[in-house]
């Protein structure tokens, strides 16, 4: 460190260290200091050397650091290493995941009442994988159906939980497709006591047919099945449809860690938690999706050693995110309503050096009214936040939906609030953003997204750099001043994930 920055940083940890017990104050200048200091120390420079790592990493293990492989465990050893050495608290948390997945025999549904209708496996309907196995005949009981659909009309069936009020347990839940993800339905339908799961297309131009689909989620423990649209049509004009449904499938699971980092120091009953997911697609390195957040938040947490801290500071560098969020998924799910009660708020970077980028940030207040809700009470005022930084250096933002495609989802879920920066994926940047942010309109914002090109030739550096900066920027403002984010209540606990990553 500079000798000048580290005397900076002495003269103001004598001013914020008494304090670092009290409750947080309203921003000021110590605020501000703290994060012109890490700002400072961030450097794309550095960011760009741990992408190098990850690259080589994959290039010693078959080009993918995907979950489950030698290249995804030598990217936990090499983040745990650094981060233990920077003096942080390293725990390495256990995600388990489907490593394999056999169908012995085609699946089975047949209508056995009233009268007898024997569908076609691998035609009128194919088994979830990773479905557990199972055989069970038992009645059907529709779910917040939305029959009969029009061209414009979406499903929500299986959504929420309240969408199984009057479900009996036992019973054979039937979902129609629609816009929150094909797991939330499955554990929705789990909890409520069904014993089988048969979810349909949603019966629009182009969404009839059923077709093979892996949802990465077993943990239900009940049989699964897709179906056309017109087998769950039937189904639901069926009084008292009995059925059964039947799956013969080997399930072997297999085990991954995510990284936490915590500092030593800080108010543990007010958490400021920092993510990104660190594994890729078994397709290539993801030295964007996303060795680029999770090499931006490492680069931030090694800075940050230096500063002293208010609040307690934990990093996350998940695993198995690419086989449906699996580790902030269980991470979430396994705290208790205590830990979660302290964790004051999330930050999530995941893709954050797309080539063909726009900054964008999660619309934590729903003001470009599209897609999901707003997040839950907080998720606005860290959107504004992150804002600020990028307008302080004259750069424009537009917002991104929380579509459930990253890992604010858990979090968002039990009603913390979250916010973020993403650069974009598949999608094609629109005229508009091109005028904003240049790049080319109509085309992908990473033409590499999920493939094997996805290299250290894929990310942009300028987007690399600033974005780390408004990184360490919004880390180090929470990891002195929580104030602006409001206390929750338990009944802003129980908000439902949203939107589907296959709608």
């Amino acid at each position: 460190m500079h000798l000048s920055l580290r005397r900076a940083v002495t003269v103001a940890a004598a001013l914020i260290l008494p304090l670092s017990l009290a409750t947080p104050a309203s921003a000021g200048p110590i605020d501000d200091v703290f994060a012109k200091l890490l700002v400072k120390q961030v450097k794309g420079v550095n960011v760009k050397k741990h992408l190098d790592s990850f690259q080589a990493i994959a290039n010693a293990n078959g080009g993918t650091r995907a979950a489950g492989t030698p290249g995804y465990d030598a990217s936990r050893d090499y983040v745990a290493k650094l981060l233990r050495r920077a003096g942080y608290k390293v725990t390495l948390d256990p995600v388990n995941f489907v490593q394999s997945w056999t169908e012995n025999n085609p699946p089975t549904l047949n209508l056995t009442a009233p009268g007898s209708k024997t569908y076609v496996p691998n035609e009128d309907f194919y088994s979830f994988q990773p479905s557990p196995s199972g055989d069970v005949t038992a009645q059907v009981q529709g779910v917040d159906l939305t029959l009969p659909p029009t061209p414009t009309s979406t499903s929500t069936s299986g959504c929420e939980t309240s969408d199984f009020a009057g479900f009996v347990a036992g019973r054979i839940a039937l979902i129609q497709r629609g816009t929150c993800p094909f797991v939330t339905k499955v554990l929705n339908a789990a909890s409520a006591g069904a014993t089988g799961l048969i979810i349909f297309n949603e019966g629009q131009p182009g969404r009839t047919d059923a077709f093979p689909l892996d949802i990465g989620e077993w943990r239900a423990g009940i049989p699964m099945v897709f179906a056309d649209f017109a087998v769950g049509n039937e189904l639901a004009g069926t009084p008292g449809a009995v059925v059964r449904l039947k799956v013969d499938a080997t399930l072997g699971l297999g085990t991954s860690h995510n990284v936490i980092a915590e500092t030593r120091f800080g108010d543990s009953r007010n958490v400021v938690m920092v993510g990104a997911h660190l594994d890729s697609v078994p397709e290539g390195p993801g030295i964007n999706d996303n060795g680029s957040g999770s090499a931006a938040i490492l680069e931030t947490a090694l800075q940050m050693k230096h500063l002293p801290v208010r609040n307690k500071v934990r990093f996350a560098f998940w695993a198995a995110e690419e086989l449906g969020l699996l580790g902030s998924d269980q991470y979430v799910n396994e705290l208790t309503q205590e830990q979660r009660d302290r964790i004051r708020l999330y930050l999530n970077f995941d893709m954050i050096a797309s080539p063909n980028y726009a900054y964008k940030l999660y619309d934590g207040d729903d003001s470009d009214g599209v897609g999901s809700p707003a997040g839950p009470p907080g998720s606005a005022e860290i959107e504004q936040r992150l804002k600020a930084f990028f307008t302080g250096r004259g750069l424009p933002t537009v917002g991104t939906d929380f579509d459930g495609r990253s890992d604010y989802g858990p979090f968002i879920a039990v009603g913390i609030p979250a916010g973020g920066i993403f650069t974009g994926a598949e999608g094609a940047k629109t005229a508009e953003e091109a005028a904003l942010f240049g790049g080319t309109a109509d085309v992908a914002y990473d033409v590499c997204y999920h493939q094997a090109c996805d290299t250290i030739a894929n990310p942009n550096m300028t987007a690399l750099d600033v974005n780390a900066d408004a990184i360490a920027d919004s880390v180090a403002r929470y990891a002195f001043n929580t104030s602006a984010i409001p206390e929750r209540t338990a009944a802003l606990t129980a908000r439902a994930a949203v939107q589907d990553t296959v709608n």
